[in-house]
Parts: structure tokens; sequence; C-alpha cells
């Protein structure tokens, strides 16, 4: 008899074989790389420019689908991505990689994002996992060195949000025009935590690892308040900036904290990490509605964002499954079987491919932004897949 379970891995696993792989293999340019843009209504924006985010995910993405799936077309796509990720956007006189290249592959926007360079770390380190090429773990290592020679505050403990091509200082610092302009961010620290953690695991360097606990450390005890809630933005010196609370960070945090702790192999460091883990889960879960999604932010002015975005809807199913799995709390099923079902139902494009950028509180569907760019990649939806797929293996 087919259980909840059972219907629960099918749907997931032809989701990402038959929906979100094959959308995001169809952009491959010919003549390097991918597109830079697809707009909502399934249009290639051929000439768009190319962002470092977009391009190391991409090489994430497929690498790690290709580790699970063994189909050659995924491995091939993260070849083809690397290439051109290696050729444009690595500063091959400074080091590092820049924020953005046009669609011929020029520099476009120079700046050294420490968000970009954590995921650069993470593609390639993903790719060197399948394909053993000492080239891609030359690169991630040297970014690697780049990050804590340049990014690193010996001072206050942490890394500096972003500096200029030279690794001068930037007066502007912000992430996005989302993010304010910030020394330090909850946001790149944690997408350096889970790139660093991922290249431990191909180069078990013990400067590396201590780095890695540092991190872990920060994330308990500096960007976690004493709610469960992560802080969002802060001065050099670790002081708080006003910056709300975002319920999809909140529950990534927590399971890829653990995740990370796990992949030091340190009982000690795992056992410091994982009540910090729970708090975080649970407090993200305070973002539940009743339609089993998950919204988006309680905004500094103490107002909500209900907009259903893909990313926190993809991460409220794997957090809610590690709580239930690592931390014994038996409503995380539940819970993540509600979200896969809003997933399935609302944000899932059956007829296009991908996802939706979100839901907004209207309950309609969001066509303003784009279906692949800057932002949106195939990366929450691949992995949310692919670890659903190895926790119930």
């Amino acid at each position: 008899m087919e259980t909840r379970t059972d219907v629960f891995l099918q749907e997931v696993r032809e989701t990402l074989t038959g929906n979100i792989l094959p959308y995001w293999l169809r952009l491959q340019d010919p003549d390097g790389g991918f597109y830079g843009e697809v707009s909502a209504d399934g249009t290639v924006l051929k000439d768009a420019p190319r962002g470092v985010i977009l391009n190391a995910r991409i090489i994430w993405a497929f690498s790690a689908a290709f580790q699970r799936l063994k189909e050659s077309a995924c491995l091939e796509a993260a070849l083809h991505a690397s290439r051109y990720f290696l050729a444009h956007f690595c500063d091959h006189k400074y080091g590092g990689v820049y924020w953005s290249v046009d669609c011929r592959g020029e520099r476009l926007d120079t700046k050294k994002q420490l968000y970009a360079q954590g995921f650069a770390i993470y593609g390639l380190s993903e790719l060197y996992k399948v394909n053993g090429d000492g080239e891609l773990l030359k690169q991630a290592v040297n970014l690697y060195r780049v990050v804590e020679s340049r990014f690193a505050d010996p001072e206050n403990g942490g890394y500096i949000e972003a500096l200029a091509r030279d690794f001068s200082p930037l007066e502007d610092m912000s992430l996005s025009a989302h993010d304010i302009n910030a020394d330090k961010t909850m946001n790149s620290h944690l997408h350096l935590l889970e790139a660093y953690a991922n290249l431990y695991q191909v180069w078990p360097d013990e400067g590396l690892k201590e780095a890695v606990e540092r991190l872990l450390v920060l994330t308990g005890e500096k960007v976690m308040a004493p709610s469960g809630h992560l802080q969002l933005y802060f001065r050099r010196d670790w002081s708080v900036l006003p910056g709300g609370v975002s319920y999809g960070h909140d529950i990534e945090t927590s399971w890829l904290a653990l995740e990370c702790a796990f992949a030091l192999k340190d009982v000690d460091i795992i056992s410091r990490v994982r009540p910090w883990a729970l708090s975080m889960g649970l407090a993200g879960n305070e973002g539940l509605l009743p339609d089993g999604s998950l919204r988006y932010e309680l905004l500094p002015d103490g107002s909500f964002d209900d907009s259903r975005l893909w990313w926190v809807q993809a991460e409220g199913v794997v957090g809610n499954l590690w709580l239930w799995k690592y931390h014994g709390v038996p409503s995380g099923a539940d819970n993540a079987f509600a979200l896969w079902a809003y997933i399935r139902d609302r944000l899932v494009d059956h007829e296009g491919g991908e996802w939706w950028w979100a839901v907004l509180p209207d309950g309609t569907v969001d066509r303003a932004n784009p279906k692949a760019g800057f932002w949106k990649c195939p990366y929450h939806n691949t992995r949310m897949c692919l670890e659903v797929l190895k926790l119930f293996a």
C-alpha cells in the first residue's frame, strides 16, 4: 500500500527530474555559460548581464544533482558552467570573483561581495567532489585564502560584507536592493559557513576547520537572538542594526548550521550547535500560515510581508524535516508535507517549468519577477529535492 511518504518522495523526485533540471538545461548558451535572465513569461533574455550568484549556484546544483542521480547531462552542464565561470568571473589579477559580467563575458560590476566568494567556493568544491579535477580544488582553496586574508576581521571576528575589486574599502556594501548597507550580515556569514564546510569535506585543512567552528559560534552567539530568530545586520563590532525577522533564513540556518557541524565530525561541536539549531527552527516556524505555507518576513515596523517566496517554502520543507529527524519534533514532518503541498499546487509551474518567484499576499502568482536571474537560481529548490531524497534514503 502506497504511503503518504511514498507519494511525497515520488512527487519530489519527479519535480527535480522533470521540472527543475530540464528547465535549466535548456538555458545553456552554446557559446559558453548560461543565459543571464528568463522573464516570467518564458522569454530568454540572451543579452542580459550574468550574475556570479546564479552561475556559482548552477555549478553547485548540477554537480549535486549528478552525485545523486548519476545523469551525465547534469555533469556536462556543471562542467559547461564551470569553464565559463573560471574564465569570466574569476579576477585573475587581484583574486576573488566579480559580481557580474555582461552577456559577452566582459567585466561589469567588479565589486567583491563576501557572499559571492562563498558561493564560488561552494560550487567549485561540489564539482570537485564528483569529477576530481585538481584545478577546481585549487581555485576553491585560493578563494578561501582570499577570504581569510582580505575579508576577515581579526579584531572583532567575522568577515566584512564587501570590498572593491582591489580589496580597498567600499562605501556601499549592500548585497541587494532589499538589504541595508551594513559592515556584516547574517546572510553572508551563513553562506560562507556552508561553503567552508563543503570545502572541508574535500580538503580537511585544520585552519579551515577552525574557521568553520568560528562561524558556527558566531551564528549561535552573535547572529541568533535569545528568541531564536536571526538578527540580520551588524556594525563592524557586531552591534545590531534594525532588520526585522526573516523566517526563511531562520529555518534555513537551523538545518544548515547542524549539517555544517556534522561535516566536522566533532561530537563537542555538534553538541554545542544542536540546541541553537532547534531554537532557530522553532523560531522560523512562527511564520507558518494556516494554508501550510511560510510567510516571508516580519518587517522592522512590525508589519508582515506575507509573500510566499519560492526559496522560503523550499527551506521550510528541509528545515522541518530536520526538526523531525534530528530533534524529535513530531510536527516537523506534518509541516514539511503541508509546505510541499503548497509548493506543488501553487509555486511549481507545471507547464513552463521551474517555480514561480512567489505567490503574493493576495493569492496571485508573482509574474513581475523572473524565472531565472541574478537571484532566481536552481539552488534552493534543487537542494530541497536532494535533501528530501537523502533524508529518506
